[in-house]
């Protein structure tokens, strides 16, 4: 065997080991996605959905309340979940993976907002501050709109009332959906009435309403935060290749904010305007298929593209 003929094999062999290495086992052939009932997360468990899709996997998602969720993953009935908000989620971040029950995989996205939130004209009335929601009580009718029960921003609004913080211990806490919350916060808006409910970027409330978040609630929300995405635990050595593309999704704000614009706003449905984005922005796919291939081992990116 000449030199040259040995190169060859040896770089074959590599090559061989290095898909041996990103081999998934059986068992990752379908993917469970954990889903809050939040847009945003609809926006990338459906790029998620997408990719693993095209890549020969069949990903499944099931709606949970965040607690659920958590619990799910640490028992591996949950595989993946793409929305662990920070610093909101740190108490469940804290119990599950600082604890190590649970993986971090990656922060997907980074200066996020989320906080109570106020129209701008009742910014603009001297309500810029969570101290100053008491001098309004009346005006507010002494409720603060939250999301479903079991979010973490509910339990930390639960806890300012429950502790009189802000001089808030005579309010309520209204739970309902997020549709629901923002429907409310729609009538109060065409009313030019106070209300301050939870809010979020990226979100299309910020487009859909002029609205401004509130200082002063840093110790129960903290100041401009990330997502991050989690797994079971060992799931991404089980699962090398799904785990590679799990790293590699991190997405943008204009990105999350566009798309579900077009899915709440525009009412198109959300795997079009997923693909949409994506057949527009083809170079994203580069980065987020970047050492992945398909469950069989071709060419993920190619597979991703003709599926597109």
């Amino acid at each position: 065997m000449n030199l040259r003929t040995t190169l060859f094999a040896a770089s074959l062999l590599a090559v061989s080991l290095g898909a041996q290495a990103q081999t998934d086992s059986a068992s990752c052939g379908a993917v469970t996605l954990a889903d809050p009932g939040w847009s945003d997360i609809a926006v990338t468990n459906g790029i998620a959905s997408l990719l693993l899709d095209g890549l020969g996997y069949k990903a499944q998602t099931r709606t949970l309340a965040v607690p659920i969720i958590f619990a799910g993953l640490q028992k591996g009935q949950v595989d993946v979940f793409l929305g662990n908000w920070m610093p909101a989620g740190q108490h469940d971040y804290a119990r599950y993976v600082e604890s190590g029950q649970v993986d971090k995989v990656v922060e997907n996205l980074g200066g996020t907002e989320y906080t109570l939130a106020v129209p701008t004209y009742t910014y603009a009335a001297g309500v810029k501050d969570f101290s100053d929601l008491k001098r309004f009580a009346e005006r507010f009718d002494r409720k603060i709109y939250g999301i479903g029960s079991g979010s973490p921003a509910n339990d930390y609004i639960r806890q300012m009332i429950e502790g009189n913080e802000f001089g808030l211990g005579d309010w309520k806490l209204v739970e309902s959906s997020e549709q629901a919350m923002l429907v409310q916060v729609g009538r109060a808006v065409k009313r030019d009435e106070f209300v301050v409910f939870l809010g979020w970027t990226p979100h299309p409330m910020n487009v859909q309403f002029d609205m401004q978040y509130l200082k002063g609630g840093e110790k129960f929300f903290g100041s401009t935060g990330s997502v991050n995405t989690l797994a079971r635990k060992g799931y991404v050595a089980e699962c090398p290749n799904v785990g590679r593309l799990l790293s590699n999704l991190t997405f943008t704000q204009e990105m999350e904010n566009t798309i579900m614009d077009e899915v709440l706003n525009r009412k198109v449905a959300s795997a079009t305007a997923i693909s949409t984005w994506i057949k527009a922005n083809p170079q994203v796919l580069e980065r987020w298929l970047d050492g992945v291939t398909t469950r069989d081992g071709a060419d993920g990116l190619a597979a991703v593209k003709a599926r597109l």
